[in-house]
């Protein structure tokens, strides 16, 4: 009997002692594997700070886009206005920072690929159109070039003269925001024969880039235009009366009119959309300049500047370079009171006056910053046969009240 208890007990211990092992054995394999894993899902022990060079970013961002659809073909160097790399950016700096640095280093870079052309808009008429509209525009604002193209940048006989359209674009800087956008410049090309795409990033800073290309373009292929409007696409323009004051001028002469800008001094505030530093622009006053909601040139001076704007080194700021390249072929450009590039300012002396009436308007030729419906409404109460402007109304005037003793003495606000 106490045989046999011995010898279940030491059985039992055997038992024990082989299941222990067997465990011990299964969790140090289950250890190892899970070290594996971990070691394998890790990410580096330190982050590098290392950034790939330009030409290898470009080769990568090229390689990417392959995969893409295209236009007319692949776009290329395609020149960041604003600070596009995350992980260079700092997280400190404001909303409107610009990236100097990444400026100065790819400033150099002024030709771009014309991915969409229009070679043949000039040559419709022999003698060329006498007025080219060209209207600066973004990829998305596709509204706003379809109420242009319906009101006061119609193609076709205007008081007897030929006038003709392009729209510049740039490759829109958020691709996500129109996912199709490509779909719709080429849609858009094939309609209407008035869109130009360049290969650069449409930013703010690049906007140069669209002003020198597309005087370029206009001394290739539109050199035979007579004048040329250069506007944005958010400005409600008098064709008409364009035409009227461009009768009397001479295409084979210099001609540069529009708002003028006198003695303008660079803003060295960081926080500004204009902030331009000392390193860049070392002068206390800018040349004299058009403001960019729209200006009128000839032929001549068209062509003159497109070789300007090989010799003046880039700013960031377009309107300020088109006065730097003013400025370097000794033209001097002409204020002209019908060019309202900060719109109609309502007087403060008189808050009840309507400004948004077409008597207003009907002797202006550009009035900048206006929404497509106020184009909409605005052209067609300028076309209403009905219209009367019996008493002809003035804002090129800050508004005053006629002062007189009597008024003063009844307490009369001025």
């Amino acid at each position: 009997m106490r045989v046999q208890l011995k010898g279940d007990a030491i059985c039992t211990l055997f038992l024990v002692i082989a299941l222990c092992t067997m465990l011990y054995s299964q969790l140090g394999h289950t250890t190892i594997r899970e070290e594996k894993r971990s070691s394998q899902r890790k990410p580096p022990a330190a982050p590098r700070m290392f950034h790939a060079p330009i030409a290898l970013q470009e080769q990568l961002n090229a390689e990417v886009t392959a995969a893409k659809p295209r236009i007319n073909s692949e776009v290329k160097h395609a020149r960041v206005g604003i600070q596009e790399d995350p992980v260079t950016t700092p997280s400190t700096v404001t909303p409107s920072a610009f990236d100097f640095k990444h400026y100065l280093r790819s400033k150099d870079n002024r030709k771009f690929e014309l991915l969409v052309n229009q070679p043949k808009k000039c040559r419709r008429n022999p003698d060329g159109p006498f007025l080219l509209i060209a209207i600066k525009s973004l990829v998305e604002d596709f509204d706003r070039r379809e109420i242009v193209r319906k009101t006061w940048g119609r193609e076709g006989p205007v008081n007897g003269m030929q006038v003709q359209r392009v729209f510049l674009l740039g490759i829109p800087k958020n691709k996500t925001s129109l996912p199709m956008w490509e779909t719709l410049v080429r849609q858009e090309s094939q309609m209407y024969r008035d869109v130009l795409l360049w290969g650069f990033l449409d930013t703010f800073f690049n906007l140069t880039l669209k002003e020198i290309h597309f005087l370029s373009w206009a001394e290739e292929f539109c050199s035979n235009a007579k004048f040329i409007f250069k506007g944005d696409v958010d400005v409600f323009v008098n064709v008409e009366n364009i035409v009227n004051f461009l009768e009397k001028q001479d295409p084979s002469e210099d001609l540069f009119v529009g708002d003028i800008i006198y003695n303008a001094h660079p803003i060295r505030v960081r926080k500004s959309k204009y902030y331009i530093p000392e390193s860049m622009y070392g002068l206390d006053v800018y040349p004299a300049y058009a403001g960019g909601g729209g200006f009128l040139l000839s032929s001549s001076t068209m062509k003159k500047l497109s070789k300007a704007c090989g010799e003046v080194e880039l700013f960031p700021i377009d309107d300020v370079f088109l006065g730097m390249c003013l400025q370097r072929i000794n033209l001097k450009p002409i204020l002209h009171e019908g060019f309202k590039t900060f719109g109609i300012t309502k007087p403060s002396a008189a808050p009840h006056l309507q400004t948004f009436d077409p008597c207003f308007y009907k002797d202006l030729m550009v009035v900048h910053s206006m929404k497509v419906a106020e184009i909409w409404l605005m052209w067609n109460l300028l076309h209403n046969p009905r219209l009367s402007c019996t008493q002809k109304k003035q804002v090129k005037k800050v508004f005053q009240w006629k002062t007189r003793a009597k008024r003063h003495a009844k307490g009369y606000a001025a």
